[in-house]
């Protein structure tokens, strides 16, 4: 397998006044494609600056970042607009779902920027929230829809343009065990059926679990890259 994602030597230093804070401290980590990996740390770890970096978020002080055989650091804003379109599908813990559209245009939005037309992103959209397991409820706005449906919606969303890559940020944070296991098996499935690269963000050990790969960062440093 390729590397996906590599990173080099990455840094990223944030200056408040007169304090400047490392947020990453020279870290070096590939990920494959197909890999399912999960990131963990306390807060403050690191791990979420990490993440915006490698979701073409936020851009690193020093190092490199390869995004499949892309330079990412040079590149322009417009154009990383096109490959976290392209690319990574994002699942966020607070859903980040449109609160007065139903769960099929949610799904729908990503593939409206991707010029996709209306009647293909109309099935494509069905067809996301049937594989999650939703289908009956895409009528439905997300306040009417519970937090594990929401985050399936939210699955369906992320993989609306065929992105080889999921990013997802704390996915379960706020799902109780049961659907957390849900959604997890969605991940699961993804990854083991559809082979998408699949990278959660996570400071809950069962959850973490789940992947096959766990690396853990603290103070900005990577301090365990276990494979099980």
């Amino acid at each position: 397998m390729d590397h996906i994602i590599k990173v080099e030597n990455l840094t990223k230093i944030y200056s408040t006044g007169k304090v400047d804070v490392t947020a990453l401290d020279h870290i070096d980590v590939a990920i494959k494609s197909g890999e399912f990996v999960a990131v963990m740390g306390a807060s403050g770890s690191g791990k979420s600056t990490f993440m915006n970096i490698i979701g073409c978020l936020d851009r690193a002080s020093e190092g490199s970042y390869m995004l499949e055989g892309i330079d990412i650091n040079e590149r322009s804003q417009d154009e990383l607009s096109g490959i976290r379109n392209k690319k990574i599908g994002f699942v966020f813990q607070a859903f980040n779902l449109i609160p007065r559209t139903s769960a099929l245009k949610n799904v729908e939005i990503p593939m409206i920027y991707a010029k996709m037309n209306l009647a293909e992103r109309n099935d494509r959209a069905l067809s996301l929230l049937d594989k999650v397991g939703l289908k009956e409820r895409a009528h439905h706005l997300p306040n009417e829809l519970s937090g594990g449906q929401r985050q399936r919606a939210t699955i369906a969303r992320a993989l609306a343009n065929e992105p080889p890559i999921i990013l997802a940020d704390e996915p379960t944070g706020n799902l109780d065990s049961k659907s957390s296991a849900d959604i997890m098996k969605i991940f699961s499935d993804l990854n083991r059926i559809d082979r998408n690269s699949i990278i959660i963000v996570t400071h809950e050990r069962d959850i973490a679990e789940y992947t096959d790969r766990i690396v853990t960062f603290r103070d900005g440093c990577i301090i365990s890259d276990e494979y099980r």
